[in-house]
């Protein structure tokens, strides 16, 4: 008897699947983090003085802080596939202040055999929730196993 697949598992794949999105408001403690983890000491990431008299008139968060929405994403939804071999094309439209509500988005746009699964290409975005403002566009790719299941990385 063939093993039951998952409506969800199967839907994941399809052309027009809407990945559930990721939203979360960044605030000053985050960015300090990353700029801490990440060694990137930017002015314009901490400084008001300097940040205000800047083209963005603010801090702004880290771009590679803003990505990591739409990766995160993307783990949530396809797991352990996304964690070996996603891939992310991106461009950054935009910037994030602190306060801002955030929203990862994203839908499936292909979907192909491949010699070792499925490979999904997924349109993808970070948007500002509360006036639409495109912070990032871009598409990933990830490639489902024929084995997979709805598998998480949490």
């Amino acid at each position: 008897m063939p093993a039951e697949v998952s409506t969800t598992a199967s839907s994941q794949c399809d052309v027009g699947y809407v990945i559930p999105p990721v939203r979360r408001v960044v605030s000053r403690d985050h960015i300090d983090a990353y700029r801490s983890a990440s060694g990137d000491h930017n002015r314009i990431h901490y400084d008001d003085e300097f940040a205000a008299s800047s083209r963005f008139g603010g801090v702004i968060a880290h771009g590679m802080l803003t990505l990591a929405m739409i990766s995160e994403m993307m783990t949530r939804e396809y797991g352990p596939c996304w964690l070996r071999s996603g891939s992310l094309r991106v461009r950054f439209r935009g910037a994030a202040y602190p306060g801002d509500l955030l929203e990862a988005v994203g839908s499936v746009t292909k979907s192909e055999s491949v010699a070792n699964g499925n490979r999904l290409t997924c349109n993808v975005e970070l948007l500002n929730a509360d006036n639409g403002n495109r912070i990032i566009t871009g598409s990933a790719t990830v490639v489902m196993a024929p084995a997979d299941t709805r598998e998480t990385a949490e």
